[in-house]
């Protein structure tokens, strides 16, 4: 599919980097649009009341993929390789449950792309070989 020759813990920083930005964009494009902005300012969006204990869910999860950018620099290579493939089945799996749940044309967008980095990632990790390390 892929092949990489290069240091796999940059190009797996370099992913995670990449899906933080898609997140990031993703959720301030839609605070741009009125009908998402409206609900949470209501404080419920998406048939989910916006609660600080919601609010503190999402930062953990959020902090997944930020932590990773670093992380993914600096574990040995068991620890990096293991840590790559948990973060990304969650943060993949999480996304594709969200999609499956609907969303505006933008998010739709960044989420193939979100969705599709965390494969990448997984991938990479999958195949990442000891001796590659």
């Amino acid at each position: 599919m892929f092949e990489w020759n290069g240091d796999r813990k940059q190009l797996l920083s370099v992913l995670w980097i990449f899906l933080t930005v898609n997140y990031i964009y993703c959720d301030v494009f839609t605070l741009h649009d009125a009908d998402s902005l409206q609900a949470f300012l209501t404080g419920e969006a998406g048939g989910m009341k916006i609660t600080e204990e919601f609010l503190l869910y999402f930062a953990i999860i959020m902090q997944i993929p930020m932590i990773m950018i670093v992380l993914s620099r600096f574990l040995v290579f068991r620890a990096n390789k293991y840590a790559n493939i948990i973060a990304a089945l969650i943060t993949g799996s999480i996304q594709s449950f969200t999609l499956y749940m609907g969303g505006t044309l933008h998010y739709v967008f960044f989420s193939v792309f979100e969705i599709t980095t965390a494969f990448l990632i997984l991938y990479f990790a999958i195949t990442w070989k000891k001796a590659d390390a």
